[in-house]
C-alpha cells in the first residue's frame, strides 16, 4: 500500500488502519493500492499514472474543494472528503 500524504495527522491514522489490517506500507511502486492526499499541483498526473498502471487509487481532500475531488474521480480515483477517508480505506482493505 502506497500512502502519499503530507498531513501528519492523516498519515498516522492511515498507517494505524494499515497495520491493524495486516497491510504493509511501501515507499514506492509496485503497490496494490494507493492513498493520495489531494492539494499538491502534481497530484492529477500522479493519479493518472497510477490508474493507467491498474493501481486502485483512493484520493482524499477537503470537502470544500469539490473541484479537486471531482477531478480525481474523473481521472479514475475513488475520491472522498477527509471525513470519509478512514471508512473508505477500511472498506477497500
Amino acid at each position: 500500500m502506497l500512502v502519499e500524504c503530507r498531513d501528519l495527522f492523516f498519515r498516522g491514522k492511515l498507517q494505524v488502519i494499515l497495520t491493524t489490517s495486516g497491510a504493509e506500507p511501501v515507499q514506492g511502486e509496485p503497490c496494490d493500492l494507493a492513498v493520495i492526499e489531494l492539494g499538491r499541483p502534481d497530484v492529477p498526473q500522479r493519479i493518472a499514472q497510477l490508474v493507467a498502471r491498474g493501481v486502485p487509487v483512493l484520493a482524499f481532500g477537503s470537502h470544500v474543494d469539490a473541484g479537486a475531488l471531482r477531478a480525481a474521480r474523473e481521472l479514475g480515483a475513488r475520491a472522498v472528503p477527509n471525513s470519509e477517508v478512514e471508512h473508505s480505506l477500511r472498506a477497500l482493505l
